[in-house]
């Protein structure tokens, strides 16, 4: 780099670009594209400027939504499978293995989309694709048409996550990051609603539990079918208050990657209206950031704005760039191939768990003589509420000193293997009640810090596809867990033991990743 050039390369440093505050970066200078880089540390500027007003406290309640979905319905599948299998008298695993199947191609689609077409589509479609084919499945025949239809609305259900924690981080400011952490409480209050709602369904509306199993006409299981239809009905109900009530800008940061810079000025000035301020931030402050960036570096990287390069753009779902992207540095390759692997395991250890906790606590009911349906979905609620307080102390520990997203994410995945582990060691049920409690507890810290930091991992341009990397790695390990129900005797406590130590080298994995976001500004 030439004299000239590095005194470009300072004065950008210590340039405002009219834009009263400044933020610092997760990445380290080689880890990006330098001019996309300056031009989204011009937005996270703008956006700590303009600072936590009433939109992105709305995002943050529709955002949420989304988080609720994505827990409440794999508990569906758990909470309705007793009573599914007592009437088709079929094999259980077989509609967790649908499940798993329509979030792993949810998760793929909806993530590598939100890249290609933009955010606000997939925000907007995902809750109402869910409803529909939930209250279709409602109305099932036959144990085909349910695993179908499952299938379908985990299409809508698989694609929640990717896209809305791309969407929330990429509209807040940096000193309130730590609210995508936050963001878990809603998922915490999936589980509870879906638990609270089938106690009195399932439980007063279906067919006891038999050993061996006895005749389970429809007429007298109508439960599980009154519960599809009301958590159906949710999803519609919250699709249009997404869709009808509040309206979600197109992503800044989205927009400036593909070369809209004057759109992303646009919806940045919109914020700051909404929220009853004004902004600084001008074109020519994105257009100086790209050129003094381009400068900085011995090679041309300045980005092509043209209608040609739009196109192409367009066409890179067909290509791997966005891929490439994520693995474009050292740091930022071991950075992703850490998060992948740690989405992999826990995407298998999760389901292995927790998708048949259920039958695994009305099976140890049975030897502890206390198997009733309402014993065992009052013992679901329990666990559910201990979960919320989990959420919220998730996003306390992510900005403790020394602490931060990684040591977080890494003393909560080894404690949840550990309470796991300690749960087969259970006597009676209040025991064994009381070590899933602790689970309950420490799970959704884990997966309240996992769920944030891995989109603050990835930058903008590349969010949608990292997070549809991670999020598919996470169903493809998920799809193995029923695969393997089908073939191991859920009674005893292999599965369980198989679980937590996945949970605890999971741990011990987080620790490897490279960088650490606490205090610092998403690109």
């Amino acid at each position: 780099m030439s004299v000239e050039q590095g005194e470009l390369h300072k004065d950008k440093e210590s340039e405002n670009f009219g834009v009263q505050a400044e933020t610092r970066d997760i990445f380290t200078e080689d880890s990006l594209d330098p001019v996309y880089r300056a031009k989204a540390k011009i937005l996270n500027d703008a956006l700590q400027e303009i600072g936590m007003g009433k939109y992105q406290w709305y995002l943050f309640l529709v955002a949420g939504f989304g988080w609720l979905s994505d827990n409440l319905w794999p508990i569906v599948t758990g909470l309705i499978l007793t009573p599914v299998v007592n009437e088709f008298n079929v094999l259980g695993p077989w509609l967790k293995l649908a499940q798993n199947i329509g979030l792993l191609v949810g998760a793929a689609f909806w993530g590598v989309s939100s890249d290609v077409w933009g955010r606000r589509w997939a925000f907007n479609i995902t809750l109402g694709m869910t409803g529909v084919f939930a209250i279709a499945a409602g109305g099932s025949m036959n144990y085909v048409a349910l695993c179908s239809l499952t299938a379908m609305w985990s299409v809508g259900v698989g694609g929640n996550l990717p896209v809305d924690s791309a969407v929330f981080l990429e509209f807040i400011p940096a000193s309130h990051q730590y609210l995508l952490t936050v963001l878990s409480v809603w998922w915490a209050f999936g589980q509870l609603l879906g638990s609270l709602v089938a106690w009195p369904l399932i439980a007063n509306y279906s067919c006891p539990t038999t050993i061996p199993a006895s005749p389970c006409p429809r007429s007298s299981n109508e439960g599980w079918r009154y519960f599809l239809f009301t958590m159906g009905g949710l999803m519609m109900f919250l699709w249009v208050i997404r869709f009808f009530v509040f309206n979600l800008y197109e992503s800044p940061k989205y927009l400036m990657g593909r070369g809209r810079d004057e759109q992303a000025v646009e919806v940045v000035h919109k914020v700051a209206a909404y929220n009853g301020k004004t902004s600084n931030l001008t074109l020519e402050d994105l257009q100086r950031a790209g050129k003094l960036a381009d400068v900085a570096v011995d090679n041309n990287v300045l980005m092509d704005t043209s209608a040609l390069a739009a196109v192409r753009r367009k066409m890179g779902m067909f290509s791997n760039n966005h891929v490439k992207s994520l693995f474009a540095t050292r740091k930022m390759a071991w950075s992703t191939t850490i998060l992948i692997i740690l989405w992999a395991f826990i995407g298998l250890a999760f389901p292995l768990y927790n998708s048949f906790v259920t039958y695994f606590l009305a099976t140890r009911g049975a030897n502890f003589g206390d198997s009733s349906t309402y014993i065992t979905y009052r013992n679901q609620v329990i666990l559910s509420v201990i979960g919320i307080p989990g959420a919220l102390m998730a996003g306390y520990f992510v900005e403790l000193p020394y602490l931060g997203r990684r040591g977080t994410l890494a003393i909560f995945t080894v404690l949840t293997g550990v309470f796991i582990l300690a749960s087969t060691t259970a006597r009676t049920s209040n025991a064994l009640l009381g070590w899933n409690c602790g689970y309950s507890y420490t799970s959704n810290v884990m997966y309240g810090v996992l769920y944030a930091l891995s989109p603050e991992l990835f930058p903008t341009k590349d969010r949608g596809t990292g997070n549809a990397i991670v999020a598919t790695a996470n169903r493809i390990f998920g799809v193995m867990a029923p695969i393997i129900a089908l073939y191991a005797n859920l009674t005893t406590s292999v599965p369980i033991w198989i679980s937590g130590a996945i949970f605890i080298v999971s741990g011990f994995i987080a620790l490897l990743l490279p960088f650490e976001p606490r205090g610092r500004a998403s690109l």
